[in-house]
């Protein structure tokens, strides 16, 4: 049985004499030795990750002005910071956006250029106290400036991701990137093999007060991250370091289209190899990590799983779903995950960096709950009508017509011969048809490009396509493209008559 304590590691470093390796490494080192030989000839383990952490800030205090102002309000080039804590304390947040450049800037870019010594616009205006008696602030300042730039992250470096597609017909705009209709792509994230949670995924070694790579300088573990999940493989960190250490090459800001602002952060974890256990797990490969496929065309906390996935597949650049070859694309910077791992070693066996002994261990139970809602959020589902009727897309206008006066709707969908959507009529498209003294089938008359809607979808957002859309009536289509209800803004209306 192998016994190792941090403090003889520790003295290995300060020696020169520890071994230290990446989790890529590892994998080799167990395969060949064992995880006893691994675990004499390994001191140890260094992980990290590079991709989008969005739950991510950072506190700032400005120092006191003359005279003195307790900012109620503060804008960082024109990103609002929190300022509900004290006179000349904020917090800005990675995913805040400025009030000016909307999604192309926000919290992480004032982070990032920050970090890379630029000036800042601060703005500022307060209601005045004896005490502090100012009331608008205008300056510029640099990181220099600052008192503290503390980099404070409430949920960091998942243990892994669920990967993301989309089922509709049309192209989703998410914080898992651009993803294209009918299953055109799958996004993932996270590192995989080097991902500092799996490799110690029963945190023998990681807690609270251990020492970290962070944005290129040391950082802390300053607890489990919000949303730690440790039972279903979905732990997560809360993160501490310094601004004013840190390195931009780490340290990225990011805007994505329909989503907004994200901070790509380099987190790399050392794991002291203390026994024949931790060697163990430190082998984890690729293909023992599994995550699930999510479909991001409903709109829903629970997503449909549409398939089961290794890591190892998901870099191979493309999987299988439903028969039909998906390519593959990373979130994640792996080559950077790669670097903060190396980079982490370089500093362990130049005695540049020393491990720190946890005060406590992260919690290995607990799940992350949904929220509690008081007020029901209504679906499509719960008021759509499911009494629908539908013409052939070989119905002549006549018959149409007839239908239409029979049925009571002005609005009819038109289905295609292998049964889905095709188009929809409406009894504008007939008058003016007749009008016209046309006699022509459906198909020439009726609108082809429809706007539908999923039966997951809240009540708002069809309110909002209907109002945008100037139309008063969406189709519901399922998975297939076929129509399964629709609903109108006559139900809308009657629903909000009987809620108010």
């Amino acid at each position: 049985m192998i016994k190792k304590t941090i403090q003889e590691i520790n003295q290995k470093i300060k020696e020169g004499n520890a071994t230290v390796v990446t989790a890529i490494e590892m994998v080799n080192i167990v395969a060949d030795l064992g995880k006893e030989g691994a675990a004499k000839e390994v001191d140890v383990v260094t992980t990290g990750t590079f991709g989008a952490m969005c739950s991510s800030g950072a506190w700032l205090n400005l120092g006191h002005s003359d005279p003195p102002i307790k900012m109620q309000k503060v804008f960082l080039n024109e990103v609002e910071a929190y300022t509900g804590v004290a006179a000349i304390d904020a917090y800005i947040g990675a995913t805040q956006l400025s009030e000016s450049h909307g999604m192309d800037y926000g919290g992480a870019h004032v982070i990032e250029d920050l970090i890379r010594g630029k000036s800042i616009d601060i703005r500022a205006t307060a209601y005045g106290t004896d005490c502090y008696p100012k009331k608008e602030l205008e300056t510029t300042i640099t990181i220099d400036d600052l008192n503290q730039a503390i980099m404070l992250n409430s949920r960091n470096c998942y243990q892994k991701y669920n990967a993301a597609t989309n089922s509709s017909n049309r192209k989703l705009h998410t914080y898992m990137g651009a993803l294209l209709p009918d299953y055109g792509n799958v996004t993932y994230s996270g590192a995989g093999v080097l991902s500092p949670l799996s490799n110690d995924p029963e945190y023998q070694t990681i807690g609270m007060g251990t020492r970290i790579f962070l944005g290129g300088g040391e950082g802390y573990v300053i607890g489990e991250g919000t949303q730690h999940d440790p039972i279903h493989n979905f732990g997560t960190l809360m993160l501490r370091g310094d601004l004013k250490e840190m390195n931009p090459d780490f340290v990225k800001a990011v805007s994505f289209k329909g989503y907004g602002t994200t901070l790509y952060l380099g987190v790399g974890v050392p794991i002291p190899i203390l026994n024949e256990r931790i060697a163990e797990m430190t082998a984890v490969k690729d293909s023992d990590i599994i995550t699930n496929v999510l479909d991001y065309a409903v709109p829903s906390r629970n997503r449909p799983k549409v398939r089961q996935v290794s890591y190892e597949e998901l870099k191979s650049g493309s999987i299988d779903i439903n028969g039909k070859a998906v390519s593959t694309n990373s979130m994640s910077g792996f080559k950077k995950a790669k670097r903060v791992a190396e980079e982490l070693k370089n500093w362990i066996d130049n005695s540049k960096f020393f491990l720190s002994e946890p005060a406590c261990r992260l919690p290995n139970s607990g799940i992350f709950k949904p929220m509690r809602e008081s007020k029901k959020i209504l679906y499509v589902r719960d008021i759509m009508s499911t009494n629908i009727v539908t013409i052939s897309i070989n119905t002549t206008m006549h018959q149409a017509s007839k239908i239409m006066v029979d049925s009571s709707y002005d609005k009819i969908p038109v289905i295609s011969d292998a049964g889905t959507l095709a188009g929809i009529v409406t009894s504008w498209d007939i008058s003016k048809a007749i009008a016209q003294d046309k006699e022509t089938p459906i198909e020439n008359i009726m609108t082809k490009k429809v706007i539908t809607t999923s039966p997951n979808n809240a009540i708002a957002v069809v309110a909002k396509i209907l109002n945008q859309s100037h139309i008063s009536a969406l189709p519901v289509i399922n998975d297939e493209n076929k129509v399964i209800g629709i609903i109108t803004s006559d139900d809308i209306s009657k629903l909000l008559a009987r809620r108010y």
